[in-house]
């Protein structure tokens, strides 16, 4: 629960639930099939289950579409970022958005241990939190 009379938001209150991940051995081209099924600028990469990596928009762009690469020919686990930068669900919303700024990242995945629970994005913080757009337009000038 948010503690509403501090003005303390929690990330778990603010990210999105819904998150479609990609296996390291499957394919850029299925990353993106899944991407624009979706309507989604990520996906998270796995590995037996666990959170390893992301792949977003940026990532093919650079890695595969310039390159000229074949989508279908090159796995998620060659294009992603990684290590994954990730937040416990517990942690604080303002935490989130000064990771967010330091690393220069506009995705967070969200975890309980290593468990994967959910995606937190720039657009998320805004929303729920207006007053946590100072601290993000820097990371979105950069980004």
């Amino acid at each position: 629960m948010s503690d509403s009379m501090s003005g303390l938001m929690i990330v778990r209150d603010v990210m999105s639930k819904n998150i479609k991940t990609v296996k390291t051995d499957d394919t850029v081209l299925s990353a993106v099939q899944k991407m624009n099924k979706f309507g989604i600028g990520s996906v998270i990469v796995t590995a037996s289950g666990r959170p390893v990596g992301i792949i977003t928009e940026t990532n093919i762009l650079r890695r595969i579409v310039e390159p000229r690469m074949d989508a279908g020919t090159v796995w998620a686990k060659d294009i992603m970022t990684g290590p994954l930068i990730t937040i416990e669900q517990n942690a604080a919303l303002d935490e989130a958005a000064k990771i967010m700024a330091d690393k220069k990242i506009s995705r967070l995945p969200v975890v309980q241990g290593n468990k994967l629970v959910g995606l937190l994005s720039s657009t998320d913080i805004v929303k729920a939190s207006p007053t946590q757009l100072a601290i993000l337009e820097e990371l979105l000038r950069v980004s």
